[in-house]
């Protein structure tokens, strides 16, 4: 009977955990700023504005299809045409994927232009990703008049 007891009262202490973690990841508070860390904000807000309005970042080459660099996105476990305009953000402003399928826009510091691409992928700074990064489709290079043999260039990034 005691052994009962016991059982009982692990499933419970099992479930309340469950149930917490629930609340948690709802409430954007797990990773890496959970407790408020130097350096974080709120998930979806954005700091340090540029020129433009926007945060600035440092963009990299990416490829999205099969065979380069990684696995399929977080967003939607599917590879993507390089084609495409995609992007990956870094852990704190991909947001634990609430800005999955969300466009962007990105403007280079370098030139003024810019173009909207659709969030699809995590860089995640948590394994060697820096917190700054906008990792692009060459189709994004394109867009923007750049060349991707340079590998990365200063641009800003908003929510489009």
């Amino acid at each position: 009977m005691a052994s009962n007891a016991k059982i009982a009262v692990v499933v419970a202490i099992l479930a309340l955990l469950q149930v917490s973690c629930a609340v948690a990841r709802r409430n954007g508070k797990v990773g890496p700023c959970a407790n408020d860390a130097e350096g974080c904000f709120d998930m979806l807000a954005v700091s340090r504005r540029g020129d433009d309005g926007g945060t600035p970042a440092v963009m990299s080459v990416n490829g999205f299809q099969r065979g380069e660099e990684g696995g399929p996105p977080e967003c939607d476990g599917k590879f993507h045409s390089d084609q495409d305009l995609l992007v990956a953000l870094s852990t704190r402003w991909y947001a634990n994927g609430q800005r999955c399928h969300k466009k962007i826009r990105v403007t280079s510091a370098r030139n003024g232009r810019s173009v909207e691409a659709t969030v699809i992928d995590e860089c995640d700074s948590r394994h060697g990703c820096k917190d700054n990064i906008v990792d692009a489709s060459r189709a994004v290079w394109e867009a923007l008049g750049l060349d991707t043999n340079v590998g990365e260039v200063p641009v800003t990034w908003s929510d489009a």
